[in-house]
């Protein structure tokens, strides 16, 4: 059989956010970009609530925030919890942060099967080719060992190989490219959690203006998601340690149905709804949330991006968000690099900056996040009791997500993290007690919980970029010695010196 060869500037693989984020700001730049996607889509995919950054910053980036308005997705302004010693549940909204006040203040609760598909298709409207069905077998590298081409086979059996200057990896948490960026997965021993999930018709809602805020809530085994899709179609899950997963994932329907009835505000919520048991949500699955962080997010002229590179528990709705940002930085680089105006190592040394900065303030704040929960006798939270590690696993977990590479005291420090927890833990416990129940103004009564110093660390980069996608924000290096985004926000560049 004949191999059809090709060549472009970048070959992009998979078709999800990540992967079409960073295809569309490729072509936007004027790159040849080629994006292979194994499935047909509309296709299922889970991860279903997002972040406001997102939406008003990378989405406005891409030019498709028009579309997503008009698909009529859920409308969420934050989060209700039943977490922590407050046994009432608690509202965060994202208007109480400036940067999200106004019309930038809400998110989506999205079908991804709706959401990824209007991403891919934008992506080929953009000038990116766009090519569904089509299975990566693999990769060659030429004499230098860099990666420069991708095999693959399309619907019809037939064989491709693309000759390409980058290769995007956004093919998900079951990729097999990664390790060809020389890079290994390190699991988090902190972090193992399984998630079942499923479908329900007719779960009741909370109050307007929040009826599209999602609701977590803690139970003695884990925490349950509850994330409104539409009126009447809600996802609902359980997270749970990896000791309890083995007993339960013999029977997914009753163990599903077991959690539900041990978190009595997920049990109140769906006492009238019903199950979906046929068609795309018909299924109780199962999903393997094993956090990990990859020990390169690039090399040998690829580059990782989303839960290609890492994964972190999704308490907090990140993956989406991580995919799309860690999307954007891999573009801007890929770009700057292309245009020859900055070597590799200075292009890419910013995007993995950026990018494990990230990875490590989230697993900074859900870990603190769990260790405000008391139900200690379970295994589960005894697990993430975070303050107390000793020294060599947090000096592991500091290998972890920073690797040293950022240069930042917090994160090279072990010590000062395990300080950092501490105080970041005992703000959120206060916090999350001042708060009450439900009621509409309770906004207001979360601007303590956003002044915590751990939120205000996850809101930092979230609020920058969201505010550039609204105005044009000229932001200063984030990291010592980094970049900036140039003015269209395509690429890097060197920050303007200061003038004393």
């Amino acid at each position: 059989m004949t191999v059809v060869r090709e060549e472009v500037d970048v070959v992009v693989v998979g078709g999800g956010p990540g992967g079409s984020s960073a295809a569309t700001l490729l072509a936007k730049s004027g790159s040849r970009v080629i994006q292979l996607e194994q499935e047909q889509f509309p296709r299922y995919q889970i991860g279903e609530s997002l972040l406001p950054s997102t939406i008003h910053g990378v989405c406005r980036l891409l030019g498709v925030d028009k579309k997503l308005h008009e698909a009529g997705f859920m409308h969420k302004r934050g989060g209700s919890f039943r977490w922590g010693k407050n046994p009432v549940p608690w509202n965060f909204l994202f208007a109480i942060s400036p940067e999200f006040a106004g019309d930038a203040s809400y998110a989506y609760q999205v079908e991804r099967m709706k959401f990824d598909n209007i991403l891919l298709e934008h992506s080929a409207e953009c000038g990116v080719d766009v090519r569904q069905r089509s299975r990566v077998t693999g990769v060659a590298k030429n004499a230098d060992g860099r990666v420069d081409r991708v095999q693959y086979v399309d619907a019809d059996g037939g064989e491709h190989e693309i000759t390409a200057k980058f290769v995007v990896d956004a093919s998900g948490n079951k990729t097999r490219l990664s390790r060809h960026a020389g890079a290994d997965r390190v699991y988090s021993e902190h972090f193992q959690n399984v998630a079942i999930f499923g479908y329900f018709e007719g779960g009741k809602r909370f109050d307007a203006p929040d009826t599209g805020n999602i609701l977590c809530a803690a139970f003695d085994e884990g925490w349950m998601w509850y994330i409104p899709l539409s009126d009447t179609l809600t996802s609902v899950g359980a997270v749970i340690a990896k000791s309890h997963a083995a007993k339960a994932l013999g029977d997914t329907e009753a163990s599903l149905h077991g959690f539900i009835d041990r978190c009595t505000i997920v049990k109140d919520m769906l006492s009238d709804a019903t199950r979906v048991t046929e068609g795309t949500y018909g299924e109780v699955r199962v999903r393997q949330d094993y956090s990990y962080a990859n020990t390169r997010f690039w090399g040998n002229g690829m580059v990782l991006v989303g839960d290609a590179a890492c994964f972190i528990d999704p308490v907090f709705s990140t993956g989406v968000h991580l995919a799309t940002y860690s999307a954007v930085l891999a573009a801007r680089s890929i770009n700057s690099v292309l245009r020859g105006e900055l070597s590799e190592e200075r292009a890419f040394g910013e995007f993995e900056g950026r990018y494990r900065r990230e990875y490590a303030v989230f697993y900074e704040f859900l870990s603190a996040f769990y260790d405000m929960e008391q139900s200690e006798d379970s295994y589960f939270w005894k697990a993430r009791k975070v303050t107390n590690f000793d020294r060599d696993d947090m000096a592991a977990f500091v290998s972890l997500v920073a690797g040293g590479f950022s240069q930042e005291d917090a994160l090279t420090d072990p010590d000062a993290v395990i300080a950092k927890f501490s105080a970041s833990t005992q703000a959120l416990t206060e916090a999350a007690e001042k708060t009450g129940g439900m009621d509409t103004d309770s906004g207001q009564r979360m601007k303590h919980m956003f002044n915590t110093p751990v939120v205000r660390d996850v809101m930092e980069e979230m609020n920058a970029f969201q505010a550039r996608g609204a105005g044009g924000l000229i932001e200063p290096p984030l990291l010592d010695g980094g970049l900036v985004p140039s003015a269209d926000g395509l690429a890097w560049a060197e920050p303007a010196p200061v003038i004393a």
